[in-house]
């Protein structure tokens, strides 16, 4: 039975898949020479890698070849790091590199990534940890070679943007065995006597070797433990060092750490002016909306003739004393009508009225109204109340009504 045929792709593809599979060409070092090094347009670098007896395609994208602390050539001895995977359009294995090295620094390289990560574990990188920088430094000291191109390039770049801090260098050196003590005492001499507000701390450009004392932990400790703001201002732009990642801003070079320590002066100065302008302009218009409020209550009637209110309410409070005094009146006029009528009723129906036409009330010895003839017994007392004065009476006969219930 034939065998089943394979395409190209399904090939080529599987070739890949057991290349990705291995986990030790995921991030692998691979020593050479460079062949035939090309940047292209995009920004990508493409080379080869070749020893004696093999070659190796490799690629590094823009991204990392930013990083780059060299200008690779072709003939040059390097390490390159990265993964080894399959470009399926060719069929052919390639590196693509996201390190790469003059060879020698393998071993520098990872001693600096051994101390990023113990640091990073720690925590000495974490953003919680930055001060903030001042904002118009009065002092600024500059932790440097006294020497080098660096310190005249920043003490330049102060003296332009903004010549009133105050600049102090503690010269130092920054390259070889004595440095890293050196750096680390000036940092902590600063710090003991207050020196500054600020420290700029760094050195010109140069070789991985000639940075390495910026990628020493003594000096990384003691720039996290620095309680004046620290900027790092070490090589070029794609120079990273540990103090980089320690301090509390990190400059792209010596000039760049100046220039992010202080303002520009011009420019604050065109700030100020600005502001100037738009505080007399808001001045000018907060005064115009015075000026027409003040125009508009000169106005008012209130203000021209103030007693003109008072006048009319005056007039007010007399017209309604008026209606109030006949309200007045004619409630007392008819409550008096009123008691009048009730008075005549009341005096209709008085018992004294009764009595004046001759009428009288009998009462017995307990003050009870006699009103029946059969309610006094013969013999007893009863009182006869007269419209002047009363009588004593004795009961010696009754009279029944014929016409009554008794």
């Amino acid at each position: 039975m034939e065998a089943l045929a394979l395409s190209v792709s399904e090939l080529t593809g599987r070739i890949k898949r057991l290349i990705d599979s291995d986990g030790a060409l995921a991030s692998v070092a691979v020593r050479g020479e460079l062949s035939n090094y090309k940047v292209y347009p995009s920004g990508h670098h493409y080379f080869t890698l070749k020893d004696a007896e093999s070659s190796l395609r490799c690629v590094m994208f823009k991204t990392s070849a930013g990083r780059l602390s060299f200008k690779p050539e072709s003939g040059m001895g390097v390490v390159a790091t990265g993964r080894v995977t399959v470009y399926p359009r060719d069929g052919a294995y390639q590196l693509y590199c996201t390190e790469l090295l003059p060879e020698g620094l393998g071993d520098l390289y990872a001693a600096f990534e051994k101390l990023k990560e113990k640091l990073r574990r720690e925590g000495l990188f974490e953003p919680e940890h930055k001060k903030p920088l001042p904002r118009f430094p009065e002092r600024i000291a500059v932790i440097t070679s006294s020497a080098g191109a660096a310190v005249r390039d920043i003490i330049r770049v102060l003296k332009a943007r903004w010549p009133m801090s105050k600049v102090l260098l503690l010269p130092v050196r920054v390259q070889g065995a004595e440095a890293p003590p050196e750096l680390v005492g000036a940092l902590r001499y600063a710090n003991r006597f207050d020196l500054a507000d600020l420290i700029i701390i760094g050195r010109g450009g140069g070789s991985i070797e000639d940075l390495w004392a910026f990628n020493d932990e003594r000096v990384a400790r003691a720039i996290f433990e620095s309680e004046i703001p620290v900027i790092s201002a070490v090589g070029h732009e794609p120079d990273v060092t540990i103090s980089d990642y320690v301090a509390d801003l990190r400059a792209a070079t010596p000039s760049n750490g100046a220039e992010l320590a202080v303002p520009d002066c011009e420019e604050m100065a065109q700030l100020v002016s600005s502001l100037g302008g738009r505080l007399f302009r808001a001045q000018e218009k907060k005064l115009a909306a015075l000026s027409s409020r003040l125009e508009f209550c000169a106005s008012r009637r209130a203000l021209r003739e103030p007693t003109a209110y008072i006048d009319g309410k005056r007039q007010e409070v007399d017209y309604l004393y008026e209606r109030l005094g006949s309200r007045l009146e004619r409630a007392v006029a008819g409550k008096r009508q009123s008691y009048v009528r009730l008075a005549a009723k009341l005096d209709a129906l008085s018992p004294l009225k009764v009595l004046a036409r001759g009428y009288a009330i009998a009462t017995d010895g307990s003050g009870r109204t006699i009103t029946d003839a059969l309610e006094a017994e013969i013999g007893s007392t009863l009182s006869l109340a007269l419209r002047r004065g009363s009588l004593g009476c004795l009961v010696t006969g009754r009279t029944e009504d014929k016409d009554g219930e008794g």
